[in-house]
């Protein structure tokens, strides 16, 4: 499948008008454009939520990628949530604005719930009386990327603790636009609607707070549960030792800077290994779910993945492999041609020589954690299964979990170069395995 033109001119617009980042020479000039092409189809496949079109369609040319380099694929059963939104949106005298609906969705009904709107901060705290509110979360600034996290969830359970009937999350970030939060997968995790607000929209509404008003939500939709998969690639060369590889794909939306490098480098490193790696099996994983707290990786861990005791290493891609920079100017944002340095690369201890070398240069990953000392997502997982070497990579761009975390928010230079340096990190790690 080809981009539509308008998307592949972005990416190649995007690509093209900035500095040239030089390429080791393992990373060659074909290799490059291998990398460009593979950002370019996940790209194409537009939304990834778990289980929609575009996951199933990613995942199924994935699949056939491994086959062509010569794996055996086995798909794994999922069960995620959906929810196609009807309507979310709020009014509050003259304003109005759409909301993004924090699944697993509570609905409001079609009359939606009327009630005065009250302004809670950051530790739960409000000014107005909460009972039958609708509580207006003013989140503090960063860059959110899940509802489990504390300083989210806390006000949240406070507003609905003391009263209010839903409640509107107002993401402030370095956008300004709504950032989807990741949930639990298999239940809902408030007792009532909760919806979240670009920063963009949300002065009208925090005056109506300050005014007393009420205003009316309405959340309606259709949800339940749907099939997605997991996959293995597998060649079992009857080694006995295993090198196991790693990646989400799916995602709220179209998740390019989120997830593009980590597609791109699997694929790089199936197709190497199935070529270099001789004396290993190889177990190429690409998981579902990512965004219902990580609901694919888990049953990938329990039931498809080669055993710890089995496996000489395992290499886990997270997001934000090498998503752009962006300089914040008056009235415009302008794309760098450097990577975004929010991205942590984290490594068994006897590991930690081998990745400050390999990765020096490379904005954020040259800087690496000892696995002792920091995890995160589906690596935290994978080392708590008894994974005893291991390599992740794991960050948060500034587009993440936004919609418009598009093709503008890729450099396949910057993502071939990183490539290079998890190509030479596994090379040294099966060394030693």
């Amino acid at each position: 499948m080809a981009l539509p033109d308008a998307n592949r001119r972005d990416f190649v617009i995007g690509s093209a008008s900035l500095p040239l980042l030089s390429i080791p020479t393992s990373a060659n000039a074909a290799s490059e454009a291998k990398v460009e092409d593979d950002l370019q189809r996940y790209v194409g496949f537009g939304n990834k939520q778990a289980g929609g079109d575009g996951d199933d369609r990613c995942g199924a040319w994935l699949a056939a990628e491994l086959e062509n380099a010569g794996f055996a694929v086995e798909r794994q059963a999922v069960s995620v949530p959906f929810f196609a939104t009807e309507r979310c949106e709020i009014a509050a005298g003259t304003a109005r604005t759409t909301l993004w609906p924090q699944p697993i969705v509570r609905v409001t009904g079609p009359d939606g719930i009327t009630g005065p709107l009250v302004r809670v901060d950051s530790a739960g705290g409000a000014a107005a009386s909460l009972n039958g509110a609708i509580a207006l979360v003013d989140l503090p600034y960063a860059r959110w990327s899940t509802a489990l996290a504390k300083p989210i969830r806390t006000p949240i359970d406070a507003a609905f603790a003391r009263g209010a009937h839903a409640a509107i999350v107002v993401t402030n970030g370095p956008t300004g636009k709504i950032i989807a939060l990741n949930t639990d997968g298999r239940r809902p995790m408030f007792p009532g609607p909760v919806a979240l607000m670009a920063p963009d929209d949300a002065a009208p509404f925090f005056t109506s707070a300050m005014r007393g008003e009420r205003a009316t939500l309405h959340l309606t939709g259709n949800s339940g549960r749907r099939p997605a998969f997991n996959f293995v690639g597998r060649i079992n060369r009857g080694k006995g030792r295993w090198l196991a590889v790693s990646t989400p794909r799916s995602g709220w939306f179209t998740c390019a800077g989120e997830r593009g490098g980590g597609i791109a480098a699997w694929l790089h490193l199936a197709r190497w290994a199935s070529r270099n790696a001789p004396d290993h099996d190889l177990a190429f994983i690409c998981n579902t779910g990512h965004e219902y707290e990580y609901l694919g990786a888990e049953e990938s861990l329990q039931k498809i993945a080669p055993k710890p005791h089995e496996t000489a290493f395992w290499l886990h891609l997270g997001a934000n492999l090498a998503a752009r920079d962006w300089h914040d100017a008056v009235g415009t944002r302008a794309p760098l041609p450097g990577t975004d340095s929010q991205r942590y690369l984290v490594v068994s201890p006897p590991l930690l020589p081998a990745a400050r070398a390999e990765f020096a240069g490379l904005t954020g990953l040259e800087a690496p954690y000892s696995s002792d000392q920091l995890s995160a997502g589906e690596l935290t997982g994978i080392i708590a299964a008894g994974y005893r070497s291991v390599a992740g990579v794991f960050g948060i761009h500034r587009f993440h979990h936004v919609a418009e975390d598009d093709a503008h928010c890729l450099s396949a230079r910057a993502v071939a170069h990183t490539i290079a340096a998890f190509q030479r990190l596994v090379a040294h790690a099966l060394q030693g395995g």
